[in-house]
């Protein structure tokens, strides 16, 4: 079952149509495939790449037999110059990763920006609360530092935005036991941001303004902390609640063949 949210895609700036030719020849069923990266975050430029990101169904013979299983396959192809690529997971896989408190896994399941979806996308979404821990900030945590830290070598806006993104997802996550990754309408967000998202809209690779260096030092410096606070405060337990559940649909989901 291939559905869309059109309005959503359209306010990302995307098309059913245009994505669906690298959807169409993918050799196992796909789960759900979604947009993610900086069309997700709402901050894409002219010339972002198009990410999707979902899961697939391998038959349960190419888990059980000799040969090493390609649980993870990427497919791209180029579309007006822009770079659209496909990477999925086998299911046991992605399962696996929600478990590792990875938030990359989480943000791709719960995206609005969703291309191809079906009955497992539902029970898989569903079963999303059940994988949430007050561990989530470790990776938003982890990944602004990265993040930062090549806005420091670099000076360009993207990595910035993508450091401001990553530590109010996390704040947010740890204050309402919900993943949004979407800038624009994460609380705390600086006014400054729609600014900075206005310039990156120009060029993906575009220099940040220098002299904004030293504020957003601080004000990154400040998110950090309370994203500690947060984590501290957090009424999310320390363990994932649901992998009964997810082992369960796992095995269900599981061509035979």
């Amino acid at each position: 079952m291939t559905t869309a949210s059109p309005e959503a895609l359209r306010t990302a700036g995307l098309a059913l149509t245009d994505l669906a030719p690298l959807l169409a020849d993918q050799p196992d069923p796909l789960v759900f495939a979604t947009v993610s990266g900086a069309h997700l975050y709402g901050f894409p430029s002219r010339d972002s790449d198009i990410d999707l990101r979902g899961a697939h169904l391998l038959p349960a013979a190419a888990l059980l037999g000799l040969e090493e299983p390609e649980e993870t396959r990427t497919t791209a192809d180029d579309s007006g110059g822009v770079e659209r690529d496909l990477v999925t997971h086998d299911l046991r896989k992605f399962a696996r990763l929600l478990l590792k408190r990875n938030g990359y896994v989480l943000e791709q399941l719960t995206s609005p920006l969703v291309v191809h979806t079906g009955p497992v996308h539902a029970e898989l979404t569903a079963l999303a609360p059940g994988v949430l821990t007050r561990h989530h900030a470790h990776h938003y945590r982890g990944f602004a530092r990265t993040q930062w830290r090549l806005y420091e070598r670099t000076g360009e806006l993207k990595p910035l935005l993508y450091t401001y993104r990553a530590l109010l997802t996390g704040i947010h996550l740890m204050r309402a036991g919900e993943v949004q990754a979407h800038l624009p309408t994460l609380p705390e967000a600086p006014a400054r941001l729609r600014g900075l998202i206005a310039a990156k809209a120009e060029a993906e690779h575009g220099p940040a303004d220098p002299a904004l260096r030293i504020t957003a030092e601080g004000e990154t410096a400040r998110l950090h902390a309370v994203l500690d606070e947060a984590e501290a405060a957090s009424a999310l337990p320390d363990a994932p609640s649901g992998r009964a559940a997810l082992h369960d649909l796992v095995v269900r989901a599981r061509p035979a063949a």
